[in-house]
């Protein structure tokens, strides 16, 4: 018999997305799979939803809201596949996505993980444009979370898959991370490097749903700002210890200089955080991203008074709040 695979979806308020993404859960061509769903205290009606695809063999579990990790947790504890597909509850998969990885696994290596295509869309699938990025290789786990954080290049959890063997020696998600929209890197750089390589399938397609209101995976507010630099602190205890030299050094250099810039001036102490780890890391090359409503600002003042005249606009909701 083929393996086993796990197609493992938290779902938090997701009425409006949630029967799509079964769909597509369940239009896999690789036969021999389980779909567990985990409502995670949803106040819509996506547990009804849900409850729908029981009688196609979706697997349903409700329980108090914990967030997405605690319920990406329960629902891998319920779970007895051989291979491991997280899905959040609003993307999609091509229907050979599975299948496709599979048949890099097919030459026995359960040491690897397995990524794929991916690309953004708004309402329809067919929106998405699949463009290639360095990360879209064959690639040792150290070299390509070294290439991923050098140029800011990611991927979404729906490209992987990944065998249970991996994710038993990575451990489980990381649930103090709250409201963080980089938990999955946190998860994700484990599984890496508990590998031995990291395979690229082509044409194993995910699809990323984007615009949609109060998403995680904006992260402005303080206390998603403070979890996300705990993530970045994690990501570079976890690659460090595996491989400490210059390259591995300057890449986690990079993330924090972006995460830098990104949240500048917001929560002061974390911040100065950021800064003070990429002077120990060695320094950055990374320069600010100023936007054009931005620049002009930025040339007369500097990229930080600019950066601090924007924040301003925007907590006190003046007319300039578009800048």
């Amino acid at each position: 018999m083929k393996p086993l695979v796990s197609i493992l979806i938290p779902c938090y308020n997701a009425e409006a997305f949630l029967a799509e993404t079964l769909e597509s859960a369940l239009s896999q061509t690789w036969e021999n799979k389980e779909i567990i769903v985990v409502d995670d205290g949803s106040r819509d009606r996506s547990l009804t939803i849900a409850k729908q695809f029981e009688s196609r063999g979706v697997k349903v579990i409700s329980q108090e809201n914990g967030g997405a990790c605690a319920a990406r947790n329960r629902a891998y504890q319920e779970s007895q596949g051989d291979f491991i597909q997280y899905l959040d509850a609003d993307d999609l998969l091509a229907a050979d996505k599975i299948e496709r990885q599979m048949q890099i696994f097919a030459e026995g290596n359960t040491d690897w993980v397995v990524a794929g295509e991916w690309a953004k869309f708004h309402q329809h699938p067919s929106e998405a444009v699949f463009e290639p990025d360095p990360i879209w290789a064959d690639l040792s786990p150290v070299d390509w979370l070294s290439r991923a954080w050098s140029g800011n290049w990611m991927m979404i959890p729906a490209v992987w898959l990944v065998p249970r063997q991996i994710t038993e020696i990575a451990g489980p998600w990381n649930e103090s991370l709250p409201s963080n929209p980089d938990d999955d890197g946190e998860y994700f750089c484990r599984v890496l490097l508990a590998s031995k390589q990291v395979k690229f399938s082509w044409g194993a397609k995910a699809y990323y749903r984007t615009g949609i209101t109060g998403s995680l995976s904006k992260g402005q507010s303080p206390v998603a700002m403070r979890s996300r630099y705990y993530s970045l602190e994690l990501c570079m205890k976890h690659l460090l210890a595996q491989e400490n030299n210059i390259s591995t050094r300057k890449a986690c250099a990079n993330r924090f200089q972006r995460f830098f810039y990104e949240v500048y001036p917001n929560v002061p102490e974390i911040c100065h955080q950021a800064e003070q780890r990429v002077k120990e890391l060695g320094g950055s090359d990374v320069q600010p991203v100023i936007g054009p409503k931005l620049r002009p600002l930025a040339k007369i003042f500097g990229w930080r008074r600019a950066k601090k005249i924007q924040h301003l606009a925007y907590k006190y909701k003046l007319s300039s709040a578009d800048i």
